[in-house]
């Protein structure tokens, strides 16, 4: 018989990844706040809605939760109706969101006392990985319930890591965008000054990236951004947020982040201009 999985929260990523756990044959249902979003996915593909979490995650072998912020996280979680108070003794409690290190050791200890196995495992790759299947996943946990929940992961992970204990998940993915909003800043500087040089940006990076200067970022946003073009899945104000759980952990842990805290501003203004819900590379936007 298939592992049942409730997945919590049907977003840009949500949606798309309980899709993808129905198509590996797992028995999956889901819930939404919108509820209407439950009932288009379950009419999509084949699963079932649940009115509120904790129903979702009644039976469950696995819980998904992907949600917005700490407090969505905690809300679902440990609310009235959240995954805690419906989820059975031993199950796994697995949490996409992008949240802080902090909630995630909060969360496991509320699921420890239920004797329930928490994952913090937020994921990389936006909305394209999603769809796809190919998603980064860092997680923080228990080795054992990693190695249980690791399968169900991969259905809609290319690299499914544990990187240590719970926090440790949402640690490296704030690593992850720090190196991201220095990227983007980079290459948004780099476009602006090939434009005002009068060179063909296109060419350009068509060159240099068969160089040193090679990135993600470069391949899949440098001609976009030179069309400035920002219609793509990862919204300036998903980072604002992002880098704010960066800025907040850096000066719990005495990190330095002078690059970070300057991009986070220029995002601030991106925003205020009218672009938080662009994707990322509308940095260049500033410039």
């Amino acid at each position: 018989m298939s592992a049942k999985v409730a997945f919590i929260g049907l977003g840009v990523m949500g949606f798309p990844m309980a899709g993808h756990l129905k198509a590996k044959g797992y028995d999956v249902i889901v819930f939404n706040r919108t509820a209407a979003k439950a009932q288009e996915w379950a009419g999509k593909h084949g699963g079932k809605s649940a009115p509120t979490p904790a129903a979702a995650a009644k039976d469950a072998d696995f819980v998904m939760t992907m949600v917005g912020n700490d407090n969505d996280v905690l809300e679902v979680v440990g609310g009235k109706e959240g995954v805690l108070s419906g989820i059975k003794k031993g199950a796994i409690l697995v949490d996409h969101t992008t949240a802080s290190a902090d909630v995630a050791r909060k969360v496991h200890a509320m699921a420890k006392e239920k004797g329930v196995h928490f994952i913090d495992a937020p994921v990389s790759g936006g909305q394209a990985g999603a769809e796809n299947g190919k998603l980064t996943v860092m997680c923080g946990g228990d080795p054992e319930a990693f190695a249980r929940a690791k399968p169900v992961m991969d259905s809609y992970g290319r690299a499914v890591t544990l990187l240590g204990p719970a926090g440790a998940g949402q640690l490296t993915k704030m690593v992850n965008q720090i190196c991201i909003a220095g990227l983007v800043q980079g290459l948004s500087e780099g476009i602006a000054f090939a434009e005002k040089a009068g060179l063909d940006a296109e060419l350009v990076l068509d060159v240099i990236s068969k160089g040193a200067a090679q990135s993600w970022q470069m391949e899949n946003r440098g001609k976009t951004m030179h069309a400035r073009k920002f219609d793509f899945g990862f919204a300036v104000d998903w980072m604002r947020k992002d880098l704010g759980i960066c800025i907040a952990e850096a000066t719990r842990n005495g990190a330095k982040l002078p690059v970070t805290q300057t991009v986070l501003g220029y995002y601030n203004e991106v925003s205020k201009a009218g672009g938080s819900r662009w994707d990322t590379s509308s940095l260049i936007t500033r410039l």
